[in-house]
């Protein structure tokens, strides 16, 4: 089992250019229609385009694993899919408040100033955090047996967990807002009842199953950074601490919420 570090640059290079179309068009696109919540959208579908460039440029040049390939594409696009469906349900036509106020702090083209604070630092994101998904597409030597096989079916059971947890912490928090008996109240049932955040908790598990099938070869440790980076992000940057910090100020009996819910990892509440 081995990596061609050459091979696998080139393949890094295509994709980036990839990820560039993509979040270029989608500017675009959002320009349009008058909405940059669309970009969102594509955040998933962006991890789907990584997996799919890196199986066809490895492919191309005869290197990597098709099983390997095949089940981390798989598992990819199952995750963006739903999330780009979700997104796209859950924002509708509305704008996303945080584009207004990126947009209003404009010294010249609004156009201009979102690409650049918008989709440019989100194509880099994407790219540096799916860089595990063009090692798995670049590593030569079957994950039918022994250790390759074991990290892959782990890495399956992982990211079915997160699966899971983004899936129905999702459709547990729509429903729970579509009752009017509901508005201004905390959802502490279902998932919620055992995390504050089912649905980032999810989205960590997904990125850590997905580089699992990496490990059996030093050459994926080389990226383990990038799972560890997301997770990071989802705890301490624009997931679970920006959420709380608004929905302090903003929710009645969140403060007591948290006191008695596990913050990330699910654990059974303190006290009912």
């Amino acid at each position: 089992m081995g990596i061609d570090w050459g091979a696998w640059g080139g393949g890094v290079a295509v994709s980036l250019a990839a990820l560039l179309v993509v979040f270029t068009g989608t500017w675009l696109v959002a320009l349009r229609v008058g909405r940059h919540s669309v970009v969102d959208v594509v955040w998933g579908l962006g991890f789907a385009v990584v997996a799919l460039v890196g199986l066809l440029t490895a492919r191309a040049g005869g290197h990597g694993d098709l099983g390997r390939q095949l089940l981390v594409l798989g598992l990819t696009t199952a995750w963006g899919v739903r999330l780009a469906v979700h997104i796209g349900r859950r924002n509708g036509d509305r704008e996303d408040p945080r584009y207004e106020q990126i947009a209003a702090r404009a010294t010249g083209s609004v156009a201009a100033h979102l690409y650049r604070r918008v989709y440019l630092p989100q194509t880099a994101v994407l790219f540096v955090v799916s860089l595990p998904l063009l090692v798995a597409a670049f590593q030569d030597g079957a994950a039918t047996s022994g250790w390759p096989l074991v990290v892959a079916l782990l890495g399956v059971v992982v990211w079915s967990v997160g699966f899971t947890f983004e899936t129905v912490g999702d459709w547990q928090l729509e429903r729970f807002r579509a009752d009017p008996a509901n508005r201004g109240q905390v959802n502490d049932r279902g998932l919620w009842r055992y995390t504050r955040h089912p649905n980032y908790f999810g989205d960590a598990c997904v990125m850590w199953g997905l580089w699992l099938p990496t490990a059996a070869h030093w050459s994926g440790w080389v990226v383990v950074i990038c799972p560890a980076l997301m997770t990071l992000n989802l705890v301490k940057g624009s997931g679970a601490a920006m959420t709380e910090k608004r929905m302090t100020s903003t929710r009645r009996g969140f403060a007591d919420y948290v006191e008695r819910t596990s913050a990330f990892l699910p654990w059974p509440p303190t006290r009912p």
